[in-house]
């Protein structure tokens, strides 16, 4: 699918677990590859933390904390969000009523969030770089 489309950039999605975040090391490697060259506009942290529906206020940490944080930090990528772990993400979906419809819940918030991090970034990716081409592997 790469080799048919011209890519503005890639999103890598991670969860703060090491083991998540070792395969987007790679998958960040071979977005800088020369023969694919495509940038990366920044890193997502899914499931950052589970928020049980009758506690919207606690935060715990199956799997981890900052690990997408931290691997932005290292390849001096922006952190485009942060998702939480909760039930009625998957409810909705369920129910073709994707959360950030809810408006003002922390879940919709996070991934308002998130659409206008991605929205800047693109921006400023089409502002710096010239439009990609078709990549090309052999």
């Amino acid at each position: 699918t790469i080799q048919k489309l011209n890519l503005t950039g890639a999103i890598i999605v991670t969860t703060p677990q090491e083991v998540a975040m070792a395969d987007a090391r790679k998958a960040i490697a071979m977005f800088a590859m020369g023969q694919i060259n495509v940038p990366v506009l920044g890193v997502v942290e899914n499931m950052s933390w589970f928020t049980p529906e009758e506690l919207p206020e606690s935060r715990y940490y199956i799997f981890g904390k900052g690990g997408g944080e931290k691997l932005a930090d290292t390849f001096n990528l922006p952190l485009l969000g942060q998702i939480p772990l909760v039930q009625s993400i998957r409810e909705g979906g369920d129910h073709g009523v994707p959360a950030v419809l809810e408006v003002t819940t922390p879940t919709a918030l996070a991934f308002d969030g998130l659409a206008s991090e991605v929205a800047r970034q693109v921006s400023i990716r089409n502002a710096s770089l010239a439009p990609s081409g078709t990549v090309t592997v052999q």
